[in-house]
């Protein structure tokens, strides 16, 4: 990152007084002013991607596909682990520090217009990277959305196809207290008239209401398509398209043929304006790659990555992990946000991590280490019984770095480290672990 980019990201963060503030009328002003319109102003299809979890994943597949059939794609998928421009992509190529800081620019410009308009950093970024595609020459647009839904920056743009993944009960302050109030707000990025999918087996009333009422092309999963497979490979069906002997992604996990059964509905659905052949579905599932979904590193001891955050993305974890090989034992460097489900997402994980290194973050929305391990005691104390690990103490660190170096001391070669919870925990391992010699 130079050190231009770094300034600009540092301004930003401190434009606005609150970290979130959820709302479209900032961005929608600020959007005017650059020209964005409510289609970026191209004429190419546009997808945007919401849900709980496997946004970045279906968002990253979409993509995987895409460009296996030679078209040119811009992808803006969030948050980074090490640099900002992870979060911009144009042809699979992350966008230089020179092209962020223009739209940088350009975004500071039509906001200081009177009246002056404040932004937070999402929105600031989320604009310019939205103007950034605008220029670009491609063939497609995906965007993933980041919280909720209705009032997300990116929900400016009117999509050709949108995307609902899983529905899971998180960031509770901002969305409310239910399956049903998210999946409310999850389903203010379909549009009247335009494709919306829901990949979710188990969609909430309100998103499969508000789907119906405003009049939209609705595909949901094991209804209008649906997938099926064995240990060899599987099978995707839906309205007037199949795809047969497909291989698994090469993302790991247990959700994802849904990621992937999402991610086809939406190129069966654009597929008069971008026909995919077999061929490029397979090259693209085969390639797709993405950072800190259960990513399992090479080398000894075992690294995991998992930036599971949430009671249901845990439970996915641990299930992945059941199915890797042996290890004689596992170690768990894990932080999180104070008002997440905190007992919700280590409740899986009992049982399968021997020791627990807890990691406080840099950020006020963090909970401390000590805070981390009086949730994970009484987590222990609600079950029946003792399970392996639980006898063991946790350790306790200020930052996710001493806790991995830690982690890695204790670990041998033939063991697992499982580092998962807040991006800020996974983005913490992977720069201490690229800093050692």
């Amino acid at each position: 990152m130079s050190l231009a980019l770094d300034r600009w990201l540092s301004a930003i963060e401190a434009l606005h007084p609150q970290a979130i503030a959820m709302g479209l009328e900032r961005s929608r002003i600020v959007a005017d002013r650059l020209g964005l319109g409510d289609h970026l102003g191209i004429d190419v299809p546009i997808v945007t991607v919401g849900g709980t979890n496997g946004k970045g994943s279906t968002c990253s597949m979409l993509e995987s596909i895409l460009r296996a059939a030679g078209y040119r794609v811009a992808l803006y998928i969030k948050p980074h682990f090490v640099r900002f421009n992870e979060r911009a992509r144009i042809d699979g190529r992350e966008a230089s520090d020179e092209e962020v800081v223009a739209q940088f620019e350009a975004v500071e410009a039509a906001r200081s217009m009177e009246p002056r308009v404040e932004l937070t950093y999402y929105e600031f970024t989320t604009l310019a990277i939205l103007r950034l595609f605008s220029l670009a020459r491609v063939d497609a647009v995906i965007l993933e959305v980041g919280l909720g839904g209705r009032l997300d920056t990116v929900n400016l743009v009117d999509a050709d196809c949108a995307v609902v993944t899983g529905v899971a009960v998180d960031h509770v302050d901002y969305l409310g207290p239910t399956r049903e109030t998210i999946g409310f707000e999850k389903a203010g990025i379909y549009r009247s008239g335009r494709t919306a999918i829901c990949a979710d087996p188990d969609p909430p009333r309100s998103l499969v209401d508000h789907a119906t009422t405003i009049g939209t092309d609705f595909w949901l999963i094991g209804r209008d398509f649906n997938y099926a497979g064995d240990r060899q490979q599987w099978n995707w069906s839906g309205r007037g398209a199949r795809r047969s002997s497909l291989p698994y992604p090469a993302l790991r996990g247990a959700n994802q043929l849904f990621n992937a059964s999402g991610a086809l509905a939406a190129l069966a659905a654009l597929r008069e304006r971008l026909p995919v052949s077999q061929q490029a579905v397979r090259t693209g599932l085969l390639t797709v790659e993405l950072a800190g979904r259960f990513q399992v590193m090479p080398g000894r001891p075992t690294v995991v990555y998992d930036v599971a955050h949430n009671p249901q993305a845990a439970s996915a974890l641990a299930h992945s992990l059941d199915g890797m090989g042996f290890h004689p034992y596992t170690l768990a460097v894990f932080g999180a946000m104070r008002d997440k489900d905190i007992e919700g997402i280590v409740a899986p994980m009992l049982g399968r991590v021997d020791r627990w290194f807890l990691c406080g973050l840099p950020l006020p929305r963090a909970a401390s280490a000590t805070h981390l391990a009086s949730v994970l005691a009484l987590a222990r104390q609600s079950l029946p019984a003792p399970l392996d690990g639980d006898a063991v103490a946790p350790d306790v660190f200020d930052g996710p770095e001493e806790a991995w170096a830690a982690a890695s001391k204790a670990a041998g070669p033939d063991d697992r480290i499982v580092a998962f919870g807040s991006f800020h925990t996974v983005a913490g391992v992977i720069r201490a672990r690229g800093s050692e010699p």
